[in-house]
């Protein structure tokens, strides 16, 4: 089988679970909604277009390796918020500020990151899908119309995506792909120190043939509405296992 293989490091990456309120945790893998925002913003999909974007996302199934879930940082922001006037408007954050202390309603932000992960995705198409989307994929993760980043704008990647079209017998021989060193030597810090975690779709026998060890559970990471930033659950199966190659 066809398959579509690239890597992501970075030194920071976030990738978005379900948040309310002052806390925005991260997972310490990427889940489709993530890829799928890298994907169109690889391809120059915005997120207004919301049919190109439902297409790409029934169009592609998908699989992780976390080669190394990096190190969990916790970044604290302060941030003021005005209780808004009805009938008012500022024309600038200067004048939504312009009040007294007692008003600013100030709070305290936490957002957390993955420091020095990196992760390894696989791709297939989807039954019905153009013969040609893997390649087109590739094409774009080498050459993106827009920039791409990992979670937030404040998280670029770090070494190149090396997005390349394979034959695989499952989605571990895809995922253990062998790829150039990030550096001229490789980095301790992204050597693992426990089993490698590999996350996939479909079924439970998918990932190499064999079900002992894996587990499942509904995730909620299907894009819905980009433009509402609403998610509904799909159901990812998951197993620690010793892997191979990947940086």
């Amino acid at each position: 089988m066809r398959y579509l293989v690239f890597r992501l490091y970075a030194p920071l990456a976030s990738w978005g679970t379900p948040a309310v309120g002052e806390e925005r945790p991260t997972a310490s893998y990427p889940g489709r909604s993530a890829v799928v925002g890298l994907l169109a913003a690889a391809l120059g999909i915005r997120r207004d277009e919301t049919g190109r974007l439902d297409t790409l996302n029934q169009n592609i199934r998908l699989a992780v390796k976390q080669y190394s879930p990096g190190r969990l940082l916790r970044d604290y922001h302060t941030v003021q918020m005005p209780p808004s006037r009805k009938g008012q408007r500022f024309h600038t954050r200067r004048d939504e500020l312009d009040r007294p202390s007692s008003e600013l309603g100030t709070i305290i932000s936490k957002r957390d990151y993955r420091s020095d992960g990196l992760w390894i995705i696989a791709l297939r198409s989807s039954p019905g899908a153009d013969e040609g989307l893997l390649d087109e994929l590739a094409e774009a993760l080498a050459r993106p119309r827009f920039a791409l980043y990992f979670g937030r704008r404040a998280c670029p990647p770090a070494a190149p995506l090396a997005p390349r079209c394979i034959s695989a017998e499952n989605w571990r021989e895809a995922l253990d792909h062998a790829f150039p060193p990030i550096a001229g030597e490789t980095k301790d810090v992204l050597v693992p120190a426990h089993d490698m975690l590999y996350a996939w779709e479909g079924e439970a026998p998918d990932l190499d043939g064999d079900t002992a060890g894996v587990e499942s559970s509904d995730v909620w990471d299907m894009p819905r509405d980009r433009r509402r930033w609403q998610f509904g659950p799909r159901l990812e199966f998951r197993r620690y296992a010793r892997g191979s190659g990947g940086r």
